[in-house]
């Protein structure tokens, strides 16, 4: 998990970058922005709210032959290895970013390389550069006293409560491409930030093979169980499934499938469905992982637990104690309406 409250902005570099496809120019500053007190607050707020509001999904830098011919990898090592070297090497970054601005849609923008410390990920302080670029600019007006008049003046800027595009290279992993998170708000071209600018894939650690687990228990659960069962067992299973991720520090496929299937001859259809659709999640073989608490607290949130009903009622089933829905539904058909029914049984209403 990163936390950015205390990282501190040792030094920010900003150039504009152009369409190449489209013959724009780019513009390299001689050198360094100069940081103020004031200035500093504003700019974190800008660059670092959408890597709070955003789910944590790494990336690493990638290259089909050897790491060393990623040219961003390479250029984010050498500020790594010297700060003092992160301005001439931002000239850098933004001729790369130019020379993948090649799709008509591409906007001009500005491009901002800082170098970043204090950074908190998994309890650890680690150093960071982040990489930004605003494109869309907006309408904004200012006033000025003029005799005994104001005047209306309209300007174009940038709106600092959005970030378009940005990534943090965090200074871990190296050898296996370091930690990235990346931004994108504007997906006119998804393929030109992630894959051309920073050619990166996702970061295959226990975070991400959590999450990737339960979103396959997911579809599993929507497209078998739910089918074979109903709406209560779908959401059972899932709420199994998430309670083993939660009790146990490891994954054991076997010990998860005896565990969490109460018709066990489901276990084959997973086991089929695994084979199917394991590719689509990036899990076809695997067995065993350690399981990333923070992934299975996000999973939970995201998993309903509500039957909703044709006749415009809902069932809330309670994940904290799910014995509950086991012993006091029931689900049958009645004959004369020729209609399904849950029985609920209860001692007496609770006060909301």
């Amino acid at each position: 998990m990163i936390n950015l409250y205390n990282t501190h902005i040792e030094s920010l570099s900003v150039h504009t970058v152009g369409n190449k496809g489209k013959n724009e120019p780019y513009f390299i500053s001689e050198k360094a922005y100069p940081l103020s007190d004031e200035f500093v607050p504003l700019m974190k707020e800008y660059f670092f709210k959408p890597f709070r509001e955003k789910e944590e999904n790494y990336f690493q830098f990638i290259h089909e032959v050897d790491l060393e011919y990623n040219d961003l990898y390479m250029m984010c090592s050498a500020i790594f290895e010297n700060p003092d070297s992160a301005h001439e090497n931002s000239i850098k970054i933004a001729k790369h970013l130019y020379e993948q601005s090649q799709n008509p849609h591409i906007k001009s923008g500005e491009v901002y390389v800082s170098y970043l410390t204090h950074v908190t990920l998994d309890n650890q302080t680690v150093d960071a550069i982040g990489i930004f670029k605003s494109e869309i600019k907006h309408d904004f007006l200012q006033f000025a006293e003029k005799n005994q008049n104001i005047d209306l003046i309209l300007q174009q800027g940038v709106n600092l409560n959005k970030l378009d595009k940005g990534c943090l290279i965090l200074n871990t992993k190296k050898e296996e491409g370091y930690k990235i998170l990346s931004v994108d708000s504007n997906r006119y071209d998804t393929r030109y930030w992630l894959e051309h600018f920073l050619n990166v894939d996702a970061f295959a650690d226990e975070n991400y093979i959590t999450k990737k687990y339960l979103k396959f228990c997911q579809g599993f659960a929507k497209d078998v169980v739910l089918p074979a069962e109903d709406k209560k067992e779908e959401v059972m299973f899932m709420n199994r499934s998430v309670n083993y991720f939660a009790k146990n520090d490891n994954f054991e496929e076997s010990n998860f499938l005896n565990e969490v299937f109460r018709n066990p001859e489901l276990i084959p259809e997973f086991k089929n469905y695994k084979e199917d659709r394991g590719h689509k999640y990036s899990i076809e073989d695997v067995t065993t992982f350690p399981i990333a608490n923070h992934a299975v607290s996000d999973a939970r949130k995201g998993i309903k637990n509500v039957i909703n009903l044709d006749t415009h009622i809902q069932i809330k089933m309670d994940f904290i104690n799910p014995e509950s829905a086991d012993k006091f539904i029931e689900k049958g058909w009645d004959e004369e309406k020729q209609m399904y029914y849950y029985l609920v049984y209860f001692n007496k209403e609770q006060k909301s």
